[in-house]
């Protein structure tokens, strides 16, 4: 912002309550204690600021309130003093001013430093030099006062003058630099010193490289203004970066924290050096540890990951410094920092990081931490990718991990199966111990999902037949009793035995009490009454028994099936044991064996098809698991051996999960190849970094940038052309005024500049452009009213204010006098503008894991019927990405092939940190046009309603 920039203060005036008129201010002013010209004066500025100079009280504060000593009084003053006109129209100071300067002149000499610092504050504001010109030799004088309030203000007093009207204080410069040399308070060097770098850098420059090795021992605020001066100064004078370097670099381990992160993006700036990169690196992780606040650490965490991507595997042995960033408790910070970490991991660090991971593994057990569980999949997830980068700690982990087997957070336990999974087909060497320890933990398994797992790896990788006999022993004590409905029959019988025994020995009692007769004996109840007995009380008597025999307790297989109704583990199961009994049969001759395992494995699948049928489970089987197990059934009655079931079964499904990671391997490589791959033209220039200008480095420009991304300046790219494109006509050429507005969509906000055009012969009085917004969107400013000449134009900024990713609407209308005798104004509406959600969401990437559970949890979703003319399904879906800006998460290799069918799950992330999932299920039926849906889910309405509506546009648009 430039140094002669005015900011305004905007008070808001109530219209409800009634004004004062002039006589009520000239009679309180005249005749009021000071609480009452207190309040007056109060009254008085707000509506001053609001637009009403009131000039004709000038006088009365002159001669009332100007002699008061009273402090709250004066400082109001100064606020009047800054506001108010003080010139004629012909530009000339007013004679009532001479009298302000005196009283000013007496506040700079006055014995109380309060009065005398806060009257120096004050003439930083004033830009009339006839008002500032009798106070020189005042606020000279206030530099040798012996309190340091007052001689800080009077620093900023004479630097303020010295930039507006140099003239008036020719010697400046001079002034502060021998002030400088001789103060000893840190506050008033520190004003001086930042005033000495704004009207004299090459002076302060000079001051700086006197007290270079006084710096340490400097304040913080004014180590902050040397870090400023050299920042700026480097830019344009090379020859005192040694120095500078030198300086910055004790600043590294200065006591303030504000001053030790500045000092280390300062010297990322001046050099690239590897030891003071490295130095910088150890000041931001001892920043991130030592700091408290949260988000300043996920500040300097940004920093660090910055500077980390420049440097290629220069900064690795830092990785166990990074580490200790996990003592934080946020979540946000360790899941920063261990991203941060894994990406500085390499085969000489590797085992390191790996025992400190294990260790804040076995500590997530015993800690009480509110995000515990979702710290231990963290954990989990960052084990299993150094286990996959390095096979020489895969052995010393997977143990670890395959105790969380049992882990009652389904996620965790999800993330270590899946693990463990490529750790047995990567690592031949270690299947037999993991399958061994699989095996051992089986039975403290609790979730459908990590059984589901662990049953394919069973089935795939027990190869012999005494791992097979030890897996179906593990599998038999998982379901319990078989078959599994004539076992929960029986409970259920003999339940009802032992009520039927209870209620005989109830009967035979109180038979003995109650007298015999010719009717049948009765039960008496408490109150006297007899008990009688209906259908409802049997049936819901047997209810009861029914759901006692549910909720006994059960092994886990057994519950999952019966309690959960999870069927799909039911066809993996069936599917495992299929697996199993053909390989048994191949490696055992004893043919009386082998009919008995498929014998028994045909039991247990005929019992879960019953017990599915059954009045035992909350829900009955479903005909896709139905189906699936009776296929099991038939493969393993079938005794002719076929070639092609037992390679299906055998050898099929393994080889497509060592495809599948082997896509995995070469999509990581790619994208990492991507990110280093820089592209160079053969005609490039070669840059000679010696020969090369200082002021050409990036870097220098950070600050810039940063400035520019917070005030939400166009970035250079927004051209003419680029705005041309934004015009959005918003009245028409006939109306008698014509508005049209360029829309500039930043990151939070968005800024309208809309042209107005009088076209008319008139001056159009009072002219207001009001606005009004649907969705999330907020107007920052109330309008301004404007006079517009015939023929001319003017410019008016709309800032509008952006919470959330939703489909917003603009629309209002200019409001102005009319001349005609029958309206007293005239209005132009003008057209609707439409906010496009494009501009606030970004492709983005997760996992299939994250992605189901994103889609499990969020409750808002919105199905888009396909209505294009579009033949070809891939085209189809490269059309839609390009249309909502969502990334495909569905690998290539899957999308091969020409079927007739294409199921892809897409992601994209708003800026606003909003997830939005959507699924594209398209088929093309014979020579027909695509047929289908799109489902799209989020956590927010808005997203789900905009991303659909944006898709059935650009379908549309392609029909």
């Amino acid at each position: 912002m430039a140094t002669t920039d005015l900011c305004y203060t905007l008070v808001h005036q109530d219209d409800a309550t009634e004004q004062p008129t002039l006589q009520d201010f000239q009679r309180a002013l005249e005749k009021g204690s000071d609480e009452v010209r207190i309040q007056t004066m109060q009254k008085l500025l707000i509506i001053m600021l609001n637009g009403d100079p009131m000039e004709k009280l000038l006088l009365h504060v002159i001669r009332f309130v100007l002699p008061s000593k009273n402090k709250q009084l004066k400082k109001l003053l100064h606020f009047y003093w800054e506001i108010c006109p003080k010139t004629k129209p012909d530009g000339k100071l007013k004679e009532e001013f001479i009298l302000v300067c005196n009283a000013l002149r007496n506040d700079l000499q006055h014995p109380n430093e309060y009065i005398r610092g806060a009257t120096l504050r004050f003439l930083c504001k004033i830009r009339e030099a006839e008002v500032l010109e009798p106070l020189i030799a005042s606020v000279r004088a206030c530099l040798e006062h012996r309190h340091s309030y007052v001689r800080k203000n009077a620093v900023f007093a004479i630097g303020s003058i010295y930039r507006h009207f140099d003239f008036l204080f020719p010697d400046a410069p001079e002034v502060i630099q021998n002030f400088l040399a001789g103060e000893a308070d840190m506050s008033c060097r520190r004003n001086a010193f930042v005033v000495l770098c704004n009207i004299d850098r090459p002076l302060a420059v000079e001051y700086l490289l006197q007290v270079f090795p006084l710096v340490p021992q400097f304040d913080e605020l004014l180590q902050l203004a040397v870090l400023e001066l050299i920042r700026k100064d480097s830019k344009a004078n090379s020859v005192n970066k040694g120095a500078y370097i030198r300086c910055v670099s004790e600043l590294l381990t200065a006591a303030s924290h504000s001053v030790k992160y500045e000092a280390a993006n300062i010297l990322m700036v001046l050099t690239s050096n590897p030891a003071a990169v490295k130095a910088a690196a150890t000041c931001y992780i001892d920043l991130v540890v030592k700091e408290s606040d949260n988000n300043v650490k996920l500040i300097v965490l940004d920093r660090l990951d910055n500077l980390l991507s420049k440097q290629d595997r220069m900064l690795d042995d830092l990785v166990m410094d990074i580490l200790r960033v996990l003592s934080s408790p946020d979540i946000d910070v360790r899941r920063k920092a261990l991203r941060i970490a894994m990406s500085l991991v390499s085969s000489r660090n590797v085992q390191e990081v790996i025992l400190f991971l294990k260790k804040e593994l076995v500590k997530t057990h015993d800690q009480e931490y509110e995000k515990n569980t979702e710290y231990r999949q963290l954990l989990i997830q960052s084990i299993h990718s150094c286990a996959v980068k390095f096979s020489e700690v895969a052995a010393n982990v997977v143990h670890v991990l395959m105790e969380f087997l049992g882990d009652s957070n389904n996620p965790s336990a999800v993330d270590v199966v899946s693990f463990v999974r490529e750790v047995m087909e990567k690592f031949p060497g270690l299947r037999r111990s993991v399958l061994d320890k699989l095996l051992e933990t089986f039975m403290d398994m609790k979730s459908g999902k990590v059984f589901r797992g662990a049953l394919w790896i069973i089935g795939e990788y027990c190869q012999d037949a005494q791992e097979i006999d030890e897996a179906w022993q593990q599998i038999r004590s998982a379901l319990g009793e078989i078959p599994i409905l004539a076992s929960e029959q029986r409970l259920l019988e003999s339940a009802e035995d032992e009520e039927q025994q209870e209620n005989e020995k109830k009967e035979e009692n109180n038979t003995k009490s109650v007298p015999s007769g010719n009717a049948a004996p009765r039960r008496i109840l408490p109150d006297g009454t007899y008990a009688t007995e209906s259908s409802y009380t049997v049936q819901s008597s047997s209810s009861a028994k029914l759901d006692a025999v549910k909720s006994a307790s059960k092994p886990p297989l057994r519950a999952l099936l019966l309690v959960n109704g999870d069927y799909f583990l039911g066809t993996v199961l069936s599917t495992t044991l299929t697996k199993l009994a053909l390989r048994y049969s191949t490696l055992v001759s004893d043919a009386a064996a082998v009919n008995a395992r498929r014998a028994e494995a045909m039991l247990i699948m005929t019992s879960i098809i019953r017990v599915g049928q059954s009045q035992f489970v909350t829900h009955n089987i479903d005909e896709d698991s139905y189906d699936r197990i009776m296929q099991d059934v038939r493969v393993v009655g079938n005794r002719q051996h076929e070639k092609i079931i037992d390679k299906v079964y055998l050898e099929d499904s393994r080889n497509a999960f060592a495809k599948q990671i082997q896509a995995e391997e070469k999509r990581a490589a790619a994208e990492k190849e991507k990110d280093k791959a820089v592209e160079v033209q053969v005609d490039d220039a070669i840059v000679f970094r010696q020969f090369s200008k200082k002021t050409n480095d990036t870097g220098v420009d950070e600050y810039e940038q940063d400035l520019v991304r917070a005030t939400g300046t166009l970035d250079a790219k927004d051209d003419l052309m680029s705005k041309l494109s934004r015009i959005v006509q918003l009245t028409g050429f006939s109306d008698s005024v014509y508005a049209e507005a360029v829309v500039n969509v930043h990151q939070y906000d968005i800024l309208m500049d809309v042209l107005i055009v009088n076209q008319t012969a008139e001056t159009l009085q009072n002219l207001t452009v009001e606005f009004a917004t649907l969705g999330d969107l907020k107007l920052v400013d109330r309008p301004v009213t404007h006079n517009l000449a015939p023929h001319s134009f003017l410019t008016v900024k709309a800032p509008i204010k952006v919470s959330s990713t939703e489909t917003g609407v603009i629309f209002g209308n200019i409001v102005y006098d009319s001349n005609t005798a029958n309206e007293n104004s005239s209005v132009v509406v003008l057209n609707d503008i439409h906010i496009d959600i494009m501009d606030y969401i970004n492709p983005a990437y997760c996992t299939e894991t994250q992605f189901r559970n994103m889609w499990s949890e969020f409750e808002w979703e919105n199905k888009v019927n396909v209505n294009t003319n579009i033949s070809d399904l891939r085209v189809y879906l490269k059309h839609i990405m390009d249309s909502t800006n969502m990334s495909c998460l569905t690998p290539e290799k899957q999308l091969e092939g020409d079927c007739g069918f294409l199921s892809a799950n897409m992601y994209a992330r708003s800026i606003f940190g909003e997830d939005a999932l959507a699924n594209l299920s398209i088929e093309k039926p014979g020579e027909g046009p695509i047929a289908g849906h799109i489902r799209i889910r989020s956590k927010t309405q808005g997203i789900a309603l905009s991303l659909g509506d944006k898709i059935t546009l650009a379908q549309k648009a392609a029909a």
